[in-house]
């Protein structure tokens, strides 16, 4: 009995394997090398993985990678199908790459799930169950963000109950059982699976004894799966052989143990089960006293069991050296990107010394260039400076020399009085007033040299009225004269005023600007 659970175990594990490859296949539209491939596998297998192989080789040099992955998926479940768990293991770890390289989280979600199969055909619950979890909250995510349906979440669920149920954990079974019931509800609560439905059948005839139930559910799935999917039949007619096995119903058993065997081979799929239907045969001859037939069937079920994990066996070799090629991909790539880092960090490294060099440069050029515009503008300046004192010293040389033709002329008509008022056969009062209108009055002649002063000095008198405000006009004059360097002589002949006047004119302007005693006038006009 113990040995019949244990052979219960395993089927429910291609059970649940095959319902897998079906939903799988979902997110993904066909090639004409997968349909070339589907059509072929019953009747020539060897010509469905060539077609396969073609595939992979076009979509590789097309560089498609959704149809490279596809392909390369649909490869190995075929391999997985026939018990070449090595090639199909190899084929699922290429198409990790290919998905994780792409970003493509819906491939990823699938082969963790093909990955997590695998691994259980090993005997390895533990990575087993990693995978099935690693691909469930994938798509978990995927559901979330809109990008699969809620239908590929119960591949999931099939998966985990199969390795609960073969550690025969039957509480955590029954748990999943539920979610992938509650999954579907959620979809559409009259959704019916008879993937399920199947699988709660043979829970409840192996927990509940519920034999005839069990049954009833099993050939309604068969008759579904007739028309739907004929190679699922292998497993349908096993599950209910085991049935009526428990049942005791010993001929229906071989039967149906048979019929199972038969399309395993008709359409070459869920080879599998044909490991599961020679030993179920062998212990029921035994149990019969046929030991003929029992010793035919158990020597069958070790010859197939010797090419699948025999000693000479490739699987053998994966069973026990198992090649993680994804992980040292990773590693791989980690090394790569750490090496990439650092030649990156040293290429920025240069740049930054090289940037820093040309910075450098840069400020040294700018600063050459700020001394040498600031040295060009102070001289440029400084030029300007001195052209417009040369201009200004030639008109005030200009000034100068017309205030001193009127000073002369002050003089000649002051002369020209006097030797009229010596003569006695002039008209003396006609002249004297001809040369009262010539003359005109020294105001006049300040008038005309005040103009001309004002003219070329415009910012003399705003300075020193804002400097001094307190300065009356006779001061103004006086300053004007003081910067031409005008003698006091000379101020009161301009000004009309005697020298003695000029004296105290100055004497006052001095007080006036608060000059320091031993502090020329002249020079400080000068400063103005």
């Amino acid at each position: 009995m113990q040995k019949s659970l244990s052979l219960q175990k395993i089927l429910t594990a291609i059970i649940f394997m095959v319902c897998l490859c079906v939903n799988a296949q979902e997110p993904y539209s066909t090639n004409k090398y997968i349909d070339k491939a589907d059509l072929l596998t019953a009747k020539n297998l060897d010509s469905a993985i060539y077609y396969l192989k073609k595939g992979i080789d076009y979509y590789s040099t097309e560089k498609d990678t959704i149809n490279l992955i596809n392909s390369l998926c649909q490869l190995s479940a075929l391999y997985d199908n026939v018990l070449d768990y090595g090639k199909s293991y190899d084929g699922y770890w290429d198409a990790l790459i290919l998905a994780d390289l792409s970003n493509d989280n819906i491939s990823k979600a699938r082969i963790y799930q093909e990955l997590g199969w695998l691994y259980n055909s090993y005997r390895r619950e533990e990575e087993s169950l990693h995978y099935f979890n690693r691909s469930l909250k994938l798509k978990k995510k995927l559901v979330e963000q809109k990008k699969i349906s809620r239908d590929y979440l119960v591949s999931n669920y099939f998966a985990i109950v199969n390795c609960y149920r073969v550690n025969n954990d039957l509480i955590m079974t029954r748990v999943y059982l539920d979610s992938c019931q509650l999954a579907l509800n959620k979809i559409d609560p009259d959704k019916k699976s008879y993937y399920l439905e199947s699988e709660k059948a043979y829970y409840n005839a192996v927990v509940g004894r519920d034999y005839d139930g069990a049954l009833n559910k099993l050939n309604e799935a068969k008759a579904f799966f007739q028309t739907k999917n004929p190679s699922y039949l292998t497993v349908i007619y096993f599950l209910i052989g085991k049935v009526n096995e428990l049942k005791g119903n010993f001929d229906k058993s071989v039967n149906h143990y048979k019929e199972s065997l038969k399309f395993s081979e008709m359409y070459n799929k869920h080879l599998g089960y044909k490991q599961f239907n020679y030993e179920a045969l062998s212990e029921l001859h035994y149990n019969e006293g046929n030991y003929k037939e029992a010793f035919h069937f158990k020597n069958k079920a070790q010859e197939l069991n010797e090419k699948i994990f025999g000693r000479r066996s490739k699987n053998n070799k994966h069973l026990f050296e198992i090649k993680d090629r994804y992980r040292l991909q990773k590693e791989k790539e980690k090394a790569l990107l750490k090496e990439a880092r650092i030649e990156k960090l040293e290429n920025q490294k240069r740049i930054g010394f090289l940037q820093n060099i040309l910075m450098g440069v840069v400020v040294v050029f700018l600063l050459m260039y700020g001394i040498l515009f600031f040295r060009n503008l102070r001289r440029k300046h400084k030029l300007e400076k001195e052209k417009t004192n040369e201009v200004m010293k030639l008109k005030n040389r200009e000034l100068t020399a017309s205030a001193l033709q009127l000073i002369e002329k002050e003089k000649f008509i002051v002369k020209l009085k006097e030797s009229i008022s010596k003569s006695e056969t002039i008209d003396e009062r006609a002249i004297h007033n001809m040369i009262t209108g010539f003359q005109n009055s020294p105001g006049g002649n300040w008038k005309e040299f005040e103009a001309r002063f004002t003219s070329v000095n415009q910012s003399f008198y705003d300075k020193i009225r804002n400097k001094y405000p307190n300065l009356g006009q006779t001061d103004l004059k006086l300053c004007a004269l003081v910067k031409l360097g005008f003698s006091s002589k000379e101020m009161a002949s301009l000004l009309g005023i005697t020298i003695e006047s000029a004296h105290t004119s100055r004497y006052r302007l001095r007080k006036k600007l608060k000059l320091k005693k031993g502090m020329n006038l002249v020079d400080f006009m000068a400063t103005i």
